[in-house]
């Protein structure tokens, strides 16, 4: 004789985070839940070094005005005005050097820092003026010479490098796969040369679009150089859920967005798998999630807003729920959760510097 009872599967009585009707499409998006398990807990005193594209300027903020302990290895000159600051890259990330959209252009600096090396034809210029090719928009009125250009790079990889040697937690943003280098080097630069700076010269610039093994790869080996800097070092990865500005892949500007995204968002998966020092916050999907229906954009579908970027931190700082709550009790003597998880407005407003945002020029 026979049941007409069906034998468990793997899919039987999950918990309703796993399936999409409980998850996604019956909750409100700030309210769905298990969105994200920590591999490993951050505390308030582990030092915080944060890096990589525009989106992650937000994160940088939003931990310090936390009560994160994140590192400011090149801090401005005493007496500079915040907004004058910021124009020429200071307190924007842990060290001066602006955005960081592809992780061939984490694995260069990294490169960079461990040999010390500063080549001259790594600087471009214009209206007689010398800019670091790497990060052209932290002085945005260049130098005066090659020379001293030059010592300005060679002072900011000594610099990124003692920050490296005492960074907890290394905390990097994934932005682009799409970017130009040099042919016969093959630099990478975080904007395309005459945007910012130099002079484009399609018998000396390509434009390149990383694949999902070539971005793999890079940060397997950017990992490797950290840990060679600081054995102790763990690794929270985030994807920006920033779209293309502009493309030069010869595609619409949607389907490169999600090719750029799928790539990077994989390449994460990856790293996640096979590290255990290596976690993976889903910052993108909480933005980008068809159950937002698009209102954690600006009405330029492009920029996250203010909205957007808090709903994020406050989802993050949720899941760090022990040490929040106890710099919450330290620092004002009080018990509860009303203050746990929620950055500061000021620490999360919406402006953010990004070269990427110039192509929008050339519209």
């Amino acid at each position: 004789m026979t049941s007409d009872r069906r034998a468990p599967t793997p899919y039987s009585n999950l918990p309703p985070s796993r399936y999409w009707r409980s998850a996604v499409a019956e909750m409100h998006p700030l309210d769905m839940e298990e969105l994200y398990s920590p591999k490993f807990r951050i505390g308030l005193t582990d030092r915080i070094a944060v890096a990589g594209s525009c989106f992650a300027q937000h994160v940088g903020r939003a931990l310090r005005s936390s009560g994160f302990s994140v590192l400011d290895q090149e801090p401005a000159p005493d007496g500079l005005a915040p907004q004058m600051a910021e124009t020429f890259g200071y307190g924007i990330y842990s060290a001066r050097y602006g955005n960081i959209y592809t992780a061939r252009q984490l694995l260069q600096l990294l490169h960079d820092c461990v040999s010390g090396t500063v080549r001259e034809a790594d600087f471009w210029m214009r209206d007689g003026r010398y800019y670091d090719a790497h990060r052209p928009s932290v002085e945005p009125k260049g130098l005066e010479s090659l020379a001293e250009a030059m010592a300005h790079r060679r002072q900011h990889l000594g610099k990124v490098k003692a920050m490296l040697e005492t960074t907890d937690i290394f905390i990097f943003t994934l932005g682009l796969t799409e970017t130009w280098q040099d042919i016969a080097s093959g630099t990478v630069y975080p904007t395309c040369p005459g945007v910012i700076a130099g002079t484009f010269d399609a018998g000396k610039h390509a434009f390149k679009n990383f694949d999902a093994e070539e971005v793999l790869q890079d940060m397997i080996e950017a990992r490797r150089l950290l840990k060679a800097i600081n054995p102790g070092m763990r690794f929270l990865f985030t994807v920006s859920p920033v779209p293309l500005t502009a493309t030069a892949s010869g595609q619409n500007v949607l389907v490169a967005t999600t090719y750029s995204k799928s790539v990077l968002r994989a390449v994460c998966g990856s790293l996640y798998g096979k590290f255990e020092d290596v976690d993976y916050f889903p910052s993108y999907e909480i933005i980008v999630s068809p159950s937002t229906r698009g209102f954690f954009y600006e009405p330029n579908m492009r920029s996250v807003n203010r909205h957007g970027v808090n709903h994020v931190m406050r989802t993050f700082l949720k899941s760090q729920e022990v040490e929040v709550a106890g710099k919450s009790k330290r620092a004002n003597g009080q018990k509860g959760k009303a203050q746990k998880g929620k950055p500061r407005q000021e620490e999360t407003r919406g402006d953010v510097v990004c070269e990427e945002a110039l192509l929008e020029a050339f519209a």
